[in-house]
C-alpha cells in the first residue's frame, strides 16, 4: 500500500495573514468575501489584490481555509447567496464524515468489484510481475488483484479513500514505467483512474444511493437517503417534466436523477425545475405509461418518507409497527366496551323509578278523597248532606280567595316580565355599543396596521431603488471616466494643425504641424517664416 503524500501549496505567512482577516471580518458579523479580505490584506499589508486571490484559492486547495456559500441577513445583500471563507474548524456541517472500517470495505467492494471488470484488457496485456527485471523498474508492485486482496475486507488496511485513490494512481505509475506514457496500456490504466475517481466521488456525495444503486434490493430507489433528497419536477430538452431527486447544485444547473424504469441521471438548467407540490395540470404533462410508473415509483418513495423506512432500520421497524398496534387495539376493546354497556340499563332503572312518584304523589289523592265524601254524603242521610253543602260554601271561598290571588299574581308576574324586557333591552343595546365600539377600534387598528406596512413596504422599496440608482451612477460615472480620460490619452498622442487646429498630417518643425498644404502657406506667409527652425 502506498503512502499519501501531501504538500502544501500556499505561503504559510500569507495564510496567517488570511486568518488574522477572515477573524476580523467576522467578528464584525459580517461576511469574509474575496473582496472584503482583498481590501483588508492590502490596507494591512499592502498585498495586490491578484495575489490574494491567488494565495487564497492555494490555502482552499491545502485545507487551511474552508470556502462556503452564505447567505446574507442584513443590507443590500440580504437574501443573496454569496461566497464565504471559514477558519477551518469553524464551518457548520462538514459534508464529509470519517467511516469506519466496516462502512468502507463495504462501500470498496462494489469499486473494486467494477475496477476487475474494467481491468480485464490491460491484465491480459501486462507482463510477468514475477520477472527478475520488474523488481528492477517497480519500487511497489500492485495491481487491481492486490488492491483486491488489500480490500478483501477481514483485515480493512485502508483509513481513508484517500489512501485507495492512491494506490490507483500507483497502479497508472506502474503502467506508464513499464510500458511508456502514451501507450495503450497507460491509456487503459488512466481511464480506471478516472472512473474510479469517479466513483469515489460519487459514494462521498451521497452513501446511500451509491449503495443502493449497486446492491439493488427490491424498491432500491424508493428508499430515502439521510438526509432525503429534494423532491422536483424535472424537464430534459425535448422531454415533458419528470418526477426526480435532487443530487447537487452547482451555480444554475442541478443535478437530478429520474423515477422510474432506467433511473437516468442529468444535469438540468434550474429554470427547468418545478417543486414536486406544483399540480400536474399545471405542468400540462403526457401521461405516458413510463410516466405514470414513474409516480407510482415516487408515490412509493413519499410513502417510505413518511413512515420513516429507511434501508438500514426497515426490519426493525417493520416488526414494531406489525405487532404493537394490534396488541394495543385488542386489549382496549375488551376493556372499554362492556365499561360502555352496563351504566344504561342502571341509568335507565333509576329515572324510572324517580319518575312514578313524582307524576302519582300530589295532591289529586286528597281531592278524590273530598269528592268521594261528598257524594256518599249525597247518597246517604241528611246530615252528610249538611256536611256537603258545608264543604260546597267552603269551596266557594277558597274560589273567591284562589281568583283574588291569582290576579295579584297575574299582576306581579306581569311587572315582573316588564321589568325584566327593559332590563333585556337595556344589556342588549349595551352590549351592542359595546361590541360596536370594539369592531370600530379593531377596524381603526387593522387600518393603521396596514397603512404602516404599506409605508415600509414601500419605503423599503424606495430604499432598494435608490441603492440601485446609486450603484447604476457611480458605474456610469466610472465608465464615463475612463472614456474621457482614454479619449485624452488619444487627443494627447495626435498632432494638430497650428493654423486650423485640425489634426495635422504634414510636420515643420518641432512644435508646428499642418492639416494641408493650403494651411502651410498662410502661416508661412503670416507668422512662421520668420520663427521656423527646421533647418534649410
Amino acid at each position: 500500500m502506498s503512502r499519501v503524500v501531501k504538500k502544501r501549496q500556499a505561503d504559510p505567512k500569507v495564510v496567517q495573514y488570511v486568518w488574522a482577516s477572515i477573524e476580523v471580518i467576522r467578528n464584525q458579523k459580517q461576511i469574509a468575501n474575496m473582496d472584503r479580505i482583498s481590501k483588508y490584506l492590502s490596507r494591512v499589508f499592502g498585498m495586490h489584490p491578484k495575489e490574494t486571490a491567488r494565495q487564497l484559492s492555494l490555502a482552499v486547495k491545502d485545507g487551511l481555509v474552508v470556502e462556503t456559500l452564505t447567505v446574507g441577513c442584513k443590507g443590500s445583500k440580504a437574501g443573496i447567496e454569496q461566497e464565504g471563507y471559514w477558519l477551518p474548524g469553524d464551518e457548520m456541517g462538514s459534508k464529509k464524515k470519517n467511516l469506519n472500517k466496516q462502512e468502507m470495505c463495504k462501500y470498496l467492494r462494489f469499486i473494486v468489484q467494477r475496477m476487475k471488470e474494467r481491468a480485464m484488457d490491460l491484465n491480459k496485456k501486462g507482463k510477468d510481475t514475477k520477472h527478475p527485471m520488474y523488481r528492477r523498474l517497480i519500487h511497489t508492485a500492485l495491481d487491481v488483484s492486490n488492491i483486491h486482496e488489500v480490500s478483501n475486507l477481514s483485515e480493512g488496511k485502508y483509513k481513508s479513500f484517500e489512501e485507495f485513490k492512491a494506490d490507483v494512481q500507483l497502479i497508472v505509475h506502474n503502467t506508464a514505467i513499464l510500458y511508456g506514457v502514451h501507450s495503450d496500456q497507460a491509456e487503459i490504466a488512466r481511464l480506471l483512474h478516472s472512473d474510479t475517481c469517479h466513483e469515489l466521488n460519487e459514494l462521498l456525495l451521497c452513501k446511500n444511493c451509491f449503495y443502493l444503486s449497486n446492491a439493488r434490493p427490491d424498491n432500491w430507489f424508493c428508499y430515502p437517503c439521510s438526509p432525503s433528497h429534494d423532491l422536483v419536477w424535472a424537464k430534459m430538452k425535448g422531454f415533458g417534466y419528470w418526477p426526480a431527486k435532487v443530487l447537487q447544485r452547482e451555480d444554475n444547473q442541478v443535478d437530478v436523477r429520474f423515477f422510474g424504469h432506467q433511473h437516468q441521471r442529468a444535469w438540468i438548467p434550474a429554470d427547468n425545475i418545478q417543486d414536486i407540490k406544483v399540480s400536474v395540470q399545471q405542468l400540462q404533462v403526457k401521461r405516458s405509461n413510463g410516466w405514470k410508473k414513474a409516480c407510482e415509483e415516487l408515490e412509493v418513495y413519499q410513502r417510505f418518507l413518511r413512515e420513516g423506512r429507511f434501508w438500514k432500520t426497515k426490519m426493525d421497524e417493520g416488526s414494531s409497527t406489525s405487532l404493537e398496534p394490534k396488541a394495543k387495539k385488542s386489549r382496549r376493546t375488551q376493556v372499554v366496551e362492556p365499561k360502555d354497556e352496563d351504566p344504561e340499563p342502571e341509568m335507565e332503572a333509576v329515572s324510572s323509578s324517580q319518575e312514578i312518584p313524582v307524576s302519582s304523589v300530589p295532591p289529586q289523592p286528597e281531592k278524590l278523597s273530598v269528592s268521594t265524601q261528598t257524594k256518599k254524603a249525597g247518597g246517604g242521610s241528611p246530615r252528610t248532606l249538611h256536611r256537603g253543602t258545608q264543604t260546597n260554601s267552603d269551596g266557594a271561598c277558597q274560589n273567591m280567595c284562589h281568583e283574588k290571588y291569582t290576579k295579584v299574581f297575574n299582576d306581579v308576574k306581569e311587572m315582573m316580565k316588564a321589568d325584566n324586557k327593559r332590563e333585556t333591552e337595556r344589556v342588549v343595546r349595551e352590549a351592542l355599543e359595546k361590541l360596536r365600539a370594539e369592531m370600530e377600534e379593531e377596524k381603526r387598528q387593522a387600518v393603521s396596521k396596514a397603512v404602516a406596512g404599506a409605508q415600509a413596504e414601500m419605503e423599503r422599496k424606495c430604499k432598494q431603488v435608490k441603492d440601485k440608482c446609486k450603484e447604476e451612477l457611480v458605474e456610469e460615472v466610472k465608465k464615463l471616466v475612463a472614456q474621457h480620460k482614454q479619449l485624452i490619452s488619444q487627443t494627447k498622442k495626435k498632432q494638430w494643425c497650428y493654423n486650423c487646429e485640425e489634426e495635422a498630417m504634414y510636420h515643420c518643425c518641432w512644435n508646428t504641424s499642418y492639416c494641408s498644404i493650403k494651411c502651410q502657406q498662410e502661416h508661412w506667409h503670416a507668422d512662421h517664416k520668420r520663427t521656423c527652425r527646421r533647418k534649410r
